[in-house]
């Protein structure tokens, strides 16, 4: 089974007049190839999944794997839900698009118990037994934890699952897990501690702030699994403040704005209930971005 790791982007949705804009979402993507991203992962949290209707959230699917067949920078595809009976349905798409593997985020709102988290993965996961999966945790936006123990269990339990990326903003986590399980691809969620992860032993990240710079994200993980550790940790120092800014109101208001005023979206639109951010959270976002050369299309 061909995994996907390495450096990878948390794709923002774009919109026109309300409707996704497919070509700024093929040429998007086409800048995350050439500033050597080994991947996309549309329709994920910064991709506004949970306000995009099924019809939008499988083109988005369909329209990455087209523009990255004759590239090497593979599609790592969103395929989460609260219900998982719709999770099932979007993962079974995004295998029939030829996707090279999916992540699924935990179930949000109805707060499932551990057990209930084990079920709804291991059933996602045996309706795609030949694609590679990741599990999704990002605690502060679904309510629910997907614990060290479970995320093992089902490493153990299920063949296709085969890694985990890790929103939980804990070092700690990742340090438990792979000091449990060193064969488990850990994936850093977190901007602002890709390096330690990387240098921890993680596999990859999936990033909102490489929306904005590939260049220098991509470069930050090639260093970091290459072992030139001083390197990556310079690049992630470098970042910081715009790693920062990225959460300074609930992503992805922030980076769509950066990318706004950066010229990379020719709108800026969100789905409600996002709306822009504040005048004070746009003068921050623009003045931080004054200390980036951010490359454009």
């Amino acid at each position: 089974m061909d995994i996907v790791t390495g450096s990878s982007t948390a794709l923002i949705t774009p919109f026109k007049n309300g409707k996704l804009d497919e070509q700024k979402y093929a040429d998007l993507i086409v800048r995350q190839i050439n500033n050597g991203m080994d991947a996309v992962c549309p329709v994920g949290t910064t991709g506004e999944s949970a306000t995009l209707t099924h019809d939008e959230h499988k083109r988005c699917i369909e329209i990455a794997v087209e523009v990255c067949k004759n590239a090497t920078t593979k599609v790592l595809a969103g395929a989460g839900s609260n219900a998982t009976h719709e999770a099932i349905e979007i993962a079974k798409h995004a295998e029939s698009c030829g996707v090279d593997a999916i992540f699924s985020v935990s179930p949000y709102y109805n707060k499932p118990s551990q057990e209930g988290l084990y079920q709804h993965y291991k059933a996602i996961a045996e309706a795609v037994p030949n694609l590679p999966f990741m599990l999704y945790n990002v605690p502060g936006r679904t309510g629910v934890d997907i614990t060290a123990d479970t995320a093992i269990r089902l490493f153990d339990d299920v063949q296709n699952i085969y890694g985990i990326k890790e929103a939980t903003g804990s070092l700690e986590r990742t340090v438990e897990l792979l000091s449990r399980r060193p064969d488990l691809k850990v994936f850093s969620g977190d901007d602002a501690i890709d390096y330690p992860i990387l240098a921890n032993g993680g596999a990859g990240i999936t990033s909102v702030t490489s929306n904005l710079m590939p260049d220098l994200k991509s470069q930050l993980v090639n260093k970091a699994l290459c072992g030139d550790f001083a390197g990556a940790k310079a690049i992630n120092d470098k970042l910081y403040p715009l790693n920062s800014v990225m959460f300074c109101e609930a992503n992805p208001i922030p980076v769509k704005a950066a990318m706004y005023i950066a010229g990379l979206l020719d709108t800026l639109e969100y789905r409600l209930p996002l709306v822009p951010p504040s005048k004070e959270n746009m003068k921050k976002i623009e003045e931080v971005m004054k200390n980036y050369d951010i490359k454009g299309m």
